[in-house]
């Protein structure tokens, strides 16, 4: 299926749905049968006999790249990248061999910029996905403590899968970032034990932060569906 329609299919399944759980679930149902006939990710494992080169946005410890080490387990070059545009002209130009790209999650929804990033190229083509489990933490500068924490920053996904967390603890302020691993990065540059981050526990393992509090997300079986995206020609 052509990614165009797929988006279509996405946005139709999402518009139509009242909010409900019923409805919640019967889009993510609606959506994984649109999936099953993609070609899986095995295929395209030894298509390259050095290392693939895949693009992702974020950077070191973003859960894009966790998936991108999912899909290539013999190995692969992941290539940061600011935005899910950039990742896709990567590929497009040929600096990368493919992209991965997250497009929905169980709890948030769509992940509308990388679907409108999708829309908008026409020389790629979807050539696997996957469905990664998204485990959420806190984390903060050693010696931080939660009950000292006021500000936390993450990417707004991240926030909104972390909804419950945030309820629970009234004192803590949710502030946008770019990307989950470039909060957790900027956390442990500025040294403020006021100042946290949603992140992956890789992200505080790269940017030697403690973890503060462990499952934030608001249902344990969370997951982020990504998509593999290759040139036309591959």
């Amino acid at each position: 299926m052509a990614f165009g329609v797929e988006h279509r299919a996405i946005k139709s399944v999402v518009r139509h749905c009242s909010g409900g759980k019923g409805d919640q679930t019967n889009a993510l149902n609606y959506i994984a049968r649109m999936y099953a006939n993609t070609p899986s990710v095995s295929a395209l494992e030894g298509s390259r006999r050095s290392l693939p080169r895949v693009a992702f946005q974020g950077i070191a410890g973003a859960f894009s790249e966790q998936a991108i080490h999912r899909f290539w387990p013999q190995g692969a070059t992941a290539v940061p990248s600011e935005t899910f545009s950039l990742a896709l002209q990567r590929v497009v130009d040929g600096t990368a061999h493919f992209a991965v790209i997250p497009v929905e999650n169980v709890i948030a929804g769509p992940v509308d910029a990388a679907l409108t990033a999708l829309q908008g190229v026409t020389a790629l083509r979807q050539c696997g996905e996957l469905r990664l489990e998204i485990h959420l933490c806190v984390i903060g500068i050693p010696g931080a403590s939660l009950a000292a924490v006021r500000v936390v920053h993450s990417h707004p996904m991240a926030i909104a899968q972390s909804a419950r967390f945030f309820a629970q603890h009234p004192w803590l302020r949710p502030t946008v970032h770019q990307d989950t691993a470039g909060a957790a990065r900027d956390v442990a540059r500025d040294g403020d034990a006021s100042v946290a981050a949603i992140a992956s526990e890789a992200a505080a393992d790269i940017y030697r932060l403690s973890v503060l509090a462990r499952g934030v997300q608001d249902v344990p079986d969370n997951w982020t569906r990504f998509v593999v995206m290759c040139a036309n020609g591959e």
